[in-house]
């Protein structure tokens, strides 16, 4: 009778799971929070087949008030599914900026790498040319000051420029880090065509010396010692090798095949980028800053992670945010002095891509009421810091014991990441602060939710045998391509 019990207990938690997973997925807000409230431990629920948490897919579908509430919940942010990737991995992979800054407000790990291919959230990100991703994830490692591109641009040694945190990361580590096979993002955008976050990736400090390597999962398209310039030129966007030639990419560099960018253009018939490649250019073109790049997000996260992000209600004897006419302003813009309230500043450091005034910083963010270019934000005398009581655990009904749902008394281990800026270390978890989740009314994001099917476009390999690629021993053995991954996982969640 009792092993009876206990697998009863078993099916009615699988049960529940199950029907928080498909809430998660379809984005059914009421049926989840009351699943949580009958049972707060469903939210480390993983499925069987797959071992995606309910986490992961409202991350993938972009259901961002769901993520809200299972991270109020106690889930653990950094939870690795099947392909060892986490939320924030998947919530950067189909475009979705609002899940990335939510789980970004609550120091989500950005360094994770999966379990396939070794790519981080950025490389997932850079694939499918999500710029605001991009921005997003590396809120915490670009300072808030007006002279942060002239020091990118002119510095002479780009390692040892001012962007080490706490935890010994560069800003050049992160944005060169490289994938199974070598391949760092900006392999990764040059290849797509993705202008934009190529752009944003150069301004930022990625390096077009980087080159792949004969090794790891990844598909062999070019051959190992390949640069940028060599994938831009194979994916064909004349645009993408402009910039990297712009931006001083060498033509002549040879891979270990003895390929030139020139001769993989003509290797695989991309006639029209005979002129932009040839050696004897008349002149570099002159190259402006990204309108990606975003000096304010650094000090407004950390604002927002201090005190919330929102202010709360208007009251009587107070102005509403000028831009929603809702909270309460909490921040002043840098210079122009104009008061806004955290969740509206937080808005528009994410999704603006407008270039301030001529005489304005690059980076700065043009304040929406005057124009005037914004570096930073400062906090409102007025603005208090959120009290944080210990988070009290909801009571649990269930007295089921399987392994797919860990005891609530079990502490996430998420690495944080800390911005160059010094600050003071938190004494309490983000979990134990009550946030309204960031609720926005549109996805400014230009690419969406649209994915690349595959990191090489099908139509260029319509024309090529199979034996044309060289593949790695990890792919004979069946193991996934990294160029693949973002279309096989949308079948997935979908399949589901």
């Amino acid at each position: 009778m009792r092993s009876l019990s206990i697998v009863g207990n078993t099916f009615g938690c699988s049960a529940s799971g199950e029907r928080l997973v498909s809430a998660a997925r379809d984005g059914d807000f009421q049926e989840a929070k009351a699943l949580l409230e009958y049972n707060p431990r469903l939210a480390k629920y993983t499925t069987f087949g797959g071992g995606n948490s309910p986490l992961h897919h409202s991350a993938a579908q972009g259901h961002n008030e769901i993520v809200s509430l299972l991270i109020e919940s106690g889930v653990d942010i950094n939870l690795k599914n099947y392909r060892g990737q986490t939320a924030l991995m998947q919530a950067c992979q189909y475009g979705h900026w609002e899940v990335v800054l939510t789980l970004v407000l609550f120091k989500a790990n950005i360094h994770k790498t999966d379990s396939l291919n070794g790519g981080t959230a950025l490389h997932l990100a850079a694939i499918n040319g999500h710029s605001c991703c991009i921005r997003i994830l590396l809120a915490d490692y670009i300072p808030s000051i007006p002279s942060f591109y002239k020091h990118v641009k002119k510095r002479s040694r780009i390692a040892q420029f001012v962007s080490e945190s706490n935890d010994g990361t560069s800003l050049y580590e992160i944005i060169n880090r490289p994938a199974d096979g070598g391949v760092t993002a900006l392999h990764m955008a040059a290849l797509n065509g993705h202008f934009d976050s190529l752009c944003l990736l150069l301004d930022l400090g990625a390096s077009m010396n980087e080159v792949t390597r004969e090794d790891g999962s990844t598909i062999d398209l070019i051959g190992a010692g390949s640069t940028p310039l060599h994938y831009a030129a194979y994916g064909g966007n004349p645009h993408c090798c402009q910039i990297l030639i712009a931006r001083g990419a060498s033509l002549t560099a040879e891979n270990e095949k003895g390929w030139s960018p020139l001769e993989v253009a003509r290797l695989w018939h991309r006639e029209w980028l005979e002129g932009v490649l040839s050696a004897q250019r008349q002149h570099r073109i002159t190259t402006l800053p990204s309108p990606y790049l975003s000096l304010p997000f650094m000090c407004v996260v950390k604002i927002a992670r201090e005190c919330g992000w929102t202010g709360g209600p208007v009251s009587n004897s107070t102005d509403p945010c000028a831009v929603c006419l809702e909270n309460k302003c909490t921040v002043a813009a840098s210079g122009c002095l104009h008061e806004l309230c955290t969740r509206c500043a937080l808005y528009l450091c994410s999704t603006s891509n407008t270039s301030s005034g001529p005489h304005a910083p690059p980076g700065s963010i043009p304040c929406p009421l005057c124009r005037h270019g914004i570096v930073s934000f400062k906090k409102l005398t007025t603005t208090k810091p959120l009290l944080q009581p210990p988070f009290k655990q909801r009571p649990s009904i269930s007295c089921c014991s399987c392994s797919s749902m860990p005891g609530n008394n079990e502490t996430p281990n998420a690495q944080e990441t800390i911005p160059l800026s010094k600050r003071k270390s938190d004494s309490h978890s983000l979990r134990s602060q009550k946030f309204l989740p960031l609720k926005f009314e549109s996805n400014l994001c230009t690419r969406g939710t649209d994915t690349i099917s595959s990191i090489v476009r099908r139509s260029h390999l319509n024309g090529y045998s199979r034996t044309s690629f060289r593949w790695s021993n990890a792919q004979l053995k069946g193991g996934r391509s990294w160029f693949c991954s973002s279309d096989q996982s949308v079948e997935t969640e979908r399949g589901r």
